[in-house]
């Protein structure tokens, strides 16, 4: 490796594309980043690896994780950290290699805007803190560990019915003495309504250089607090449901990535070598079921490879935390051999957020056979993709990998477990993150939310969209006694690629007022086809609710179908308000249509007494100033919008808050 790099820097050099040292200033405050950063800038083993098919790149983007920097298939090529057996290996599965010399010269351009961000900051203030990626323009929106933490914790002290900040464990630099952090969880749900409740786990930035990863399950947290109350799904899954976010699996390698270096690992210092770039322990390597079980071929013994599986199985305090925590959630339920299958009616769902190679997986990755609960897992694997457009597969590469974090949670556990693979570079911008990445995969955590209770047999079954009541039921509300019209459709269809999922005719529809369907309690009303008939994979449906005896307020209304197969599909609801018959001031109404793929126009209309222009909010945030034409339009990402629109510069002159999906 030595050689490769030595002359492959001499090759930049000529090109002029080496950087040089900024001197360093007197008094700083720290100046380990700045030698981390000069590391940094000696990695030169760069590559574009250009695949011979795309079937061939997704396996080698599994088996080569550690090594990918870059992941645009579109491109022909992934740009690959190498070293010489690994430049031979991938050719002999057809890959033509190359230097990337662009990818090095942009790499280094954003290690220079980081330094130059500090040193300006050390010349005002001898003592200020590194500046990190956020000073780079384009990269503002990737919150450090410091501001995951406070985020985390304002939502328990501004909302404890609803969320709880708990300390399971320490980092590695926590655990030394050499400051650190604690392992925190935020834990969502409504401690109002007792359990038990099934629990869905989700990790993230267990690999510290994976920057979206965190801030998208930070997102995810807010949709489901800032919505309870304001949207229908995020209320019943707070209150019937619990979510618990390991925001930061890697805390101290996170801070290493902050300062702009590709830091994979923790930073055990006992692992190539104190002030090494390399050092430390690969935690997805590191937890003990399949730990060291491929014959060195899924993980590495030598300390400074980036897959280096630690001294022993689960050595890590990281891993010892996120798997002590697992097994507090669940119960075993699956045998000890690699062929023993968890019951159907597990319940639980662990998701381990990665990037970047625009993947979903599941087990095993410790060989090619399927996991014993193969089908099931496919079958989900396939729904989530259909969110985030990704390619779902079981997650063996090239070659298999071992000590990875679904061992303890499917290997030992049983529960069904997955890795996402979001976007696509390492140097993945704000914009691609908040345009594309957060869109396409906030649906996909909600979808898990919502199977978590049964995730081995409700994917099977239809989803519910287009969910609407009449009247304005949903908005302002009706009088009690009220006959109200449900319509949605039910559909069977939503699957993405790679597979071959059983589809059927739907065969029913149903809602529930107030009490879900898996309650004690729980009374169907019979919704039915449009058309008349049952007997397609895709129904519009409809059905009456009668809101006599029904109190003022909002009520939850579940709504669910089933296909040939039997299974009933996950439940998505919408509030029903029963008014006491005063009309208010000012109505509203949206509608959306769809554009693209995760693209809608969504159209307000509103009516009432407004003077003046109007004020159009969106998630409790002016976005907009209109003349009052009593119409707006805009476009957004699949997702879940609330809107409201108020006579301007008024906080009273308002409609009732609405809320859209889709």
């Amino acid at each position: 490796m030595t050689n490769l790099r030595s002359t492959f820097a001499a090759g930049l050099a000529a090109l002029g594309l080496a950087f040089s040292a900024a001197p360093t200033l007197a008094g700083s405050a720290d100046d380990g980043t700045r030698a981390l950063r000069q590391q940094e800038r000696q990695r030169v083993g760069i590559y574009k690896a250009h695949f011979p098919d795309l079937a061939t790149a997704r396996k080698a983007a599994i088996s080569f994780h550690a090594n990918l920097l870059e992941a645009e298939y579109a491109t022909g090529y992934l740009i690959l950290e190498l070293d010489g057996a690994e430049i031979a290996a991938l050719q002999r599965f057809g890959f033509r290699i190359e230097p990337a010399p662009e990818f090095i010269a942009r790499r280094d351009a954003f290690l220079a805007e980081i330094q130059a961000a500090t040193d300006a900051r050390r010349r005002l203030n001898p003592s200020a803190p590194d500046a990190g990626i956020q000073s780079i323009p384009g990269y503002a929106c990737y919150e450090t560990v410091e501001e995951t933490f406070a985020a985390a914790q304002s939502f328990a002290t501004s909302f404890p019915a609803l969320a709880t900040w708990s300390d399971v464990g320490d980092s590695w630099e926590k655990s030394q003495g050499l400051g650190g952090y604690d392992m925190h969880v935020l834990k969502l749900t409504n401690s109002a309504v007792p359990g038990p409740k099934p629990k869905l786990f989700v990790n993230a930035a267990i690999h510290a250089r994976e920057y979206t990863t965190a801030p998208l399950v930070l997102e995810f947290a807010r949709w489901l607090v800032n919505g309870h109350g304001q949207n229908a799904d995020a209320t019943w899954l707070m209150d019937h449901h619990e979510v618990h976010l390991m925001l930061q699996a890697n805390p101290d390698g996170r801070k290493k990535a902050e300062a702009g270096a590709s830091w994979r690992k923790n930073t055990n210092t006992a692992y190539c070598g104190a002030t090494s770039n390399n050092r430390g322990a690969d935690l997805n390597r590191n937890f003990t079921y399949s730990w060291n079980s491929t014959g060195g071929v899924g993980s590495s013994g030598n300390p400074c490879s980036e897959t280096y599986r630690g001294p022993s199985a689960g050595s890590e305090p990281e891993v010892q935390a996120v798997e002590a925590y697992a097994r507090s959630l669940w119960p075993d339920r699956r045998g000890p051999g690699l062929d023993d299958p968890a019951p159907a009616d597990t319940s639980g769902i662990h998701l381990d957020i990665h990037s970047y190679s625009q993947l979903v997986l599941w087990p095993w990755g410790v060989r090619t056979t399927p996991a014993p609960n193969g089908t099931a897992l496919q079958t989900l694997g396939r729904r989530f993709a259909y969110f985030n457009d990704y390619e779902p597969m079981q997650s063996i590469g090239l070659y298999p990998t071992d000590g990875t974090s679904d061992s303890v949670s499917y290997g030992e556990l049983g529960v069904a477990a997955y890795t996402f693979e979001l976007g696509t570079s390492f140097f993945q911008s704000c914009t691609a993150y908040n345009n594309t990445i957060k869109p396409d995969n906030l649906p996909a955590l909600i979808y898990a939310a919502k199977v978590v209770r049964t995730p081995y047999t409700t994917p099977a079954g239809p989803d519910v969209t287009a969910l609407a009541l009449s009247g304005d039921a949903s908005g302002a509300g009706v009088p009690a006694g009220t006959v109200v019209t449900l319509s949605a459709a039910i559909t069977d269809t939503r699957f993405n690629n790679n597979g071959i999922e059983p589809t059927q005719n739907i065969v029913s529809a149903e809602a529930h007022v107030d009490v879900p369907p898996w309650a004690n309690g729980a009374t169907p009303i019979t919704l039915n086809a449009s058309d008349g008939a049952f007997n397609s994979k895709t129904e519009n449906v409809g059905g009456t609710l009668d809101t006599t005896g029904l109190g003022v307020g909002k009520h939850i209304v579940y709504v669910r179908g089933s296909d040939a197969s039997g299974e009933f599909g996950p439940v998505s609801a919408v509030f029903l308000r029963v008014s006491d018959g005063t009309p208010p001031a000012i109505s509203l109404s949206l509608t959306a249509t769809q554009r693209t793929r995760n693209r809608y126009v969504v159209d307000l209309t509103w009516s009432g007494a407004i003077g003046g222009n109007v004020d159009i909010y969106r998630d409790g945030a002016r976005v907009a100033v209109t003349a009052n034409d009593g119409a707006h339009r805009e476009l957004r990402t699949r997702g879940t919008w609330r809107y409201q629109v108020c006579e301007a510069d008024s906080t009273t002159a308002c409609s009732p808050e609405q809320t859209i999906t889709f």
